[in-house]
């Protein structure tokens, strides 16, 4: 595949043939999230389903957060990149990755000692809450690597490079789906056996990859490129902080966009841990259909958020490169991206909603699992078009540094999930959940479309040229 320029070639194929690698990746890490509980469903029952369920809003917020973490950073990465400054480049890539290791070790240390606080909060089940806290315990353990993984990712689509993500995200699925099998049904070691799985899997990823990662950064010259030639070049004081591995300065940039950045990626975890205790006072049942119906949720929300992280790097390239009229090129190409995916997934989720269903629960599995799963699906599957548009406006705003605006409007999104979802359910019962989602979606696009339109975004500025 011919690998496009986000500065030079068509922005519609260098977008479009960037995404692609990104939306596939992700297909493949929420594929075989989807097979841990296929294989847990299925081999050891419906509490075990429910269990996975209860733990998997929470183990996503963390996933998400890494993600958004690594977004963050990857728009100062890209803005460097895109200026030619790269020794600058490399020094923020290094910054990046302490940060975030350590931040991951904090949040491993506090997840394994607030588990069960968290799992009781939230009204878990009685009958499922030990096999919950196993799953989560054996999750935050190797929380580090599960984040740096996430992190690496986003470090190589920040350098133009989304195959290399792509082809350890598919090794990472099908050894994790191999794990899952030996473990859970050649074991019998149930819902611990899927958590071990899961972080073996994405723990060999996250070594593979910083060791591509340490490889591709020797690949760039030391020079600095045609940008600071135009400065006079170096003094040997700055060429010797070119080469340090942490800037506080390049952190506090990259905080600036990393912490609304981490909310924009993990809204839809969040709004589904805050709701969680909601759905859980319905049962082990219900929770068990709404967790295959979440399942596919994530897996059709994959090519949205990919095209705004796509659209995010492509911005801040360009306005590294001094060229904001192609990022309104870009955009308009990505509207178009996410148009297409939105109409494939809503005829897709109408006409197969039920065999899709089908497969995540055995087949004793109560009735009103069965429907819970089938209800949520059926009406989500016309809204993914606001989470696409949302997603990519939101993707302009960050790659451009924008953050205010973009903040308030995933904190007011994040609002109308909750309100809705706990006013409503004594009235309209478990369905307010899903009702809220596509509320708070389309409220979050309109308000940062209204930024977008502003033209303000493409006036802010990052890094020092």
């Amino acid at each position: 595949m011919k690998k496009y320029s986000m500065l030079t070639d068509s922005p519609g194929k260098s977008l479009f043939f960037f995404a692609l690698p990104m939306i596939l990746g992700n297909l493949f890490q929420q594929f075989y999230s989807a097979v841990d509980s296929i294989i847990v469903g299925q081999f050891v029952g419906e509490d075990a389903l429910a269990a996975v369920g209860a733990s998997y809003s929470l183990t996503t917020v963390f996933i998400m957060i890494a993600i958004g973490g690594g977004i963050g950073a990857s728009v100062i990465i890209s803005q460097y990149l895109g200026a030619g400054l790269l020794k600058k480049m490399k020094t923020s890539v290094y910054t990046a990755l302490i940060s975030f290791l350590a931040v991951s070790i904090v949040l491993g240390t506090a997840g394994l000692l607030l588990s069960r606080s968290i799992l009781t909060a939230l009204n878990t089940p009685e009958n499922i809450l030990s096999d919950a806290l196993l799953y989560l315990d054996i999750y935050f353990v190797g929380l580090p690597f599960l984040f740096m993984y996430n992190i690496l990712s986003s470090v190589f689509n920040a350098l133009g490079n989304s195959k290399t993500p792509l082809y350890l995200l598919i090794f990472s699925s099908l050894f994790n789906i191999v794990m899952d099998l030996v473990f859970v049904r050649g074991f019998g070691l149930g819902i611990g056996g899927a958590a071990v799985a899961t972080v073996l899997a994405q723990g060999i990823s996250a070594v593979v990859s910083f060791c591509l990662l340490l490889r591709t950064l020797k690949g760039y010259r030391e020079e600095e490129g045609a940008a600071s030639e135009k400065a006079g070049g170096m003094d040997e004081e700055e060429e010797r902080r070119g080469r340090k591995l942490f800037d506080v300065q390049m952190l506090g940039n990259m905080i600036k966009v990393a912490i609304p950045s981490m909310l924009q990626q993990s809204i839809v975890s969040i709004g589904m841990l805050l709701v969680q205790s909601v759905v859980n006072g319905y049962g082990s049942s219900v929770l068990a259909g709404y967790t295959a119906g979440t399942r596919i949720e994530s897996i059709c929300i994959v090519p949205m958020i990919a095209s705004g992280n796509a659209v995010s790097t492509f911005t801040a390239q360009n306005l590294g490169a001094g060229h904001p009229e192609r990022v309104k090129k870009g955009y308009l190409a990505a509207v178009r991206m996410v148009v297409a995916f939105a109409v494939m997934i809503c005829l897709i989720l109408t006409f197969f909603h039920g065999n899709i269903v089908n497969a995540f629960l055995e087949e004793g599995s109560e009735a009103i699992a069965f429907e819970t799963g089938n209800a949520y699906l059926s009406f989500i599957a016309f809204f993914f078009i606001c989470i696409g548009l949302k997603a990519i406006t939101d993707g302009v705003l960050r790659g451009a540094g924008d953050v205010v605006v973009f903040t308030l409007a995933n904190l007011i999104n994040l609002g109308i999930r909750v309100t809705v979802a706990f006013a409503l359910s004594p009235v309209w019962g478990v369905q307010a959940v899903w009702f809220a989602i596509p509320m708070g979606w389309t409220t979050n696009y309109l308000i940062s479309f209204v930024r977008y339109l502003s033209g303000k975004w493409s006036r802010k500025k990052l890094i020092q040229v």
